[in-house]
């Protein structure tokens, strides 16, 4: 069927007059979906469970080697007529498709048959099975086979004779150190000459070997040259022309604001080399490219997960996420200039005065309750954090004071420092894994198993800072234990028990569909936003740093 564009406005199914609209344009990056949002979301779902014109599978019913979850995004707007409809997108391509009727187009199309993109790709294929040709050429390989097999025997030639001549170098100075002082001057002198002129000889051998290894490698490396050069040049074409493909590709993506401003996506991530990979192809740039190419007013918009979640990050079908920063955050701060959008929450929690209760104090250490939603040391944009607040409750504290940190959604028991020597101290214990934690949470959704271990290790997602993907290559050795403490209105209290102390362990540890796969109530990043995290740091055990004395705390959590 061919693409349409005139269908990508979608009428609601049902009444939504009586809905009141959003004061301001939703902030992309940290958001409680509207209702509108949830209304546009749900219809867009129950068009993906029914329609039968194209085929994605998804994995939602059963997961195979091609399942593969997608992310969709809505964006509620006002046409000039003044009616209340919305937009939808998907990310990258679906189907093997760019254009599919009832979403919006994409900034650039890749997959234009008669554009620049894909006969460039196809020269480019090109080159590679021409050199995957010639790096299969039963000569080459033939060569290459008798190259590694004559140097390999030459080098153990070498390295042989080397490791002998080492032997009998030594023999010779141990023999020369004993006949020292027991025998005459002469006999001495003779017996120096004889082991110089052995060592000479020997060098000399090497001297041969080592020639006889480059004449190998030059003898066969003048017979494979027919074919490293021909592979030189081509991959040095592939490079240039992939590299000038890429240049084109990026010039193509230019974003409009509701000004009629354009900006090239190279410029908004001038601070880079080049933009990362797929910067354009996410939900919100589309649906706001759409709506500002056609007259439509933004009102409100979400994003949600659709299918089986990907094997590194944490994604549940049917979750509403923020838009990621890594790719979109320079593209949308263009994009959103001249709407009235709302606050960054985030930046706001900068302004809120934090109660933080102290449990226990002597002139070394302080162990306080720190509050969900509270930094434990200042962040980029906001400066409230705990740091800031012992330096003000005891200024005569030295040191970094901060010796372990919790989550900002986390609350919690933390021990502080006043002094250099008691941090260092602390400092030890925690690196060490001398310490005891016990935390608890509240996950949203319930646990067959009693307990168990978790071991997954995490690294930073370089694409979406701060959230934490499993990694096998790169992450992090992070290990978790757990016990169920009781399970009600279909969420489930858990105890959890970190071994190591990654960021964001717990949570992600309790999403991911390799550890727990239920995520934890209120979790902003890996579940569904809430009032607060359902985390709570609720027991800490230490040796105290000066008197070495065992000391263990305790604070309820208040859910």
């Amino acid at each position: 069927m061919k693409y349409d564009n005139s269908l990508c406005f979608n009428q609601f199914a049902q009444p939504v007059n009586h809905i009141s609209l959003p004061d301001k344009f939703t902030f992309p990056f940290y958001y409680l979906e509207h209702e509108l949002t949830k209304i546009a979301a749900s219809q867009i779902q129950q068009y993906l469970t029914a329609q039968k014109v194209w085929k994605h599978d998804f994995g939602i019913a059963k997961e195979t080697e091609t399942s593969l979850g997608k992310m969709f995004g809505v964006l509620v707007v006002k046409n000039q007529h003044n009616e209340v409809g919305f937009l939808a997108a998907f990310s990258g391509k679906m189907a093997n498709q760019n254009l599919i009727n009832g979403f919006v187009p994409p900034i650039f199309d890749r997959l234009d048959e008669d554009g620049f993109f894909i006969k460039e790709e196809t020269v480019i294929s090109k080159i590679n099975d021409r050199i995957k040709l010639i790096e299969e050429h039963p000569e080459l390989v033939k060569l290459k086979v008798e190259k590694q097999l004559a140097t390999e025997d030459a080098q153990n030639n070498l390295d042989l004779f080397k490791k002998e001549f080492k032997a009998k170098r030594q023999t010779r100075r141990e023999a020369r150190r004993n006949a020292k002082g027991t025998v005459s001057d002469l006999e001495y002198e003779a017996l120096h000459l004889k082991h110089k002129k052995e060592s000479y000889k020997q060098q000399q051998q090497i001297k041969l070997l080592e020639a006889e290894l480059h004449s190998i490698n030059e003898l066969y490396n003048n017979q494979l040259a027919t074919f490293t050069n021909q592979l030189a040049e081509l991959k040095k074409e592939r490079k240039e022309r992939s590299a000038l493909l890429q240049k084109q590709l990026f010039e193509q993506y230019n974003f409009l604001n509701v000004k009629g401003e354009v900006k090239n996506v190279i410029s908004l991530f001038k601070e880079k080399a080049q933009p990362p990979s797929g910067a354009g192809d996410c939900c919100a740039p589309k649906l706001l490219q759409y709506a500002f190419e056609n007259d439509l007013k933004p009102i409100c918009i979400g994003e949600f997960w659709w299918g089986i979640s990907p094997k590194l990050e944490v994604r549940h079908h049917g979750v509403f996420y923020p838009a990621c920063r890594s790719k979109c955050e320079p593209i949308l701060a263009h994009m959103l200039l001249g709407l009235n959008v709302e606050d960054n929450p985030l930046a706001q929690a900068g302004e809120i005065q934090f109660d933080v209760k102290t449990l226990f104090e002597d002139k070394d250490i302080a162990v306080i309750n720190k509050p969900a939603g509270m930094l434990s040391v200042p962040g980029k944009s906001i400066e409230a954090s705990v740091y800031l607040t012992i330096k003000l409750r005891y200024p005569n504290a030295t040191g970094p004071i901060i010796v372990h940190r919790l989550d900002m959604s986390t609350s919690g028991i933390m021990v502080i420092a006043k002094t250099k020597e008691a941090h260092k101290a602390l400092q030890k214990q925690f690196l060490n894994k001398q310490t005891s934690k016990k935390y608890v949470a509240l996950l949203d959704g319930v646990l067959a198993e009693e307990k168990g271990e978790i071991d997954l290790p995490i690294r930073v997602d370089l694409d979406d800072r701060p959230r934490q993907v499993v990694c096998y290559d790169y992450g992090k050795p992070a290990k978790t234990q757990w016990e169920k403490v009781k399970v009600a209105n279909n969420k489930t209290l858990v105890n959890f028990y970190p071994v190591t102390g990654r960021t964001h362990q717990l949570r992600l540890h309790a999403a991911h569909k390799q550890g727990l796969n239920v995520p934890i109530v209120g979790d902003d990043l890996y579940g569904k936003k809430g009032n607060r995290l359902m985390l709570h740091a609720q027991e800490l055990g230490f040796k105290h740093p000066i008197s070495g004395k065992q000391l263990s705390f305790k604070c309820d959590c208040e859910f």
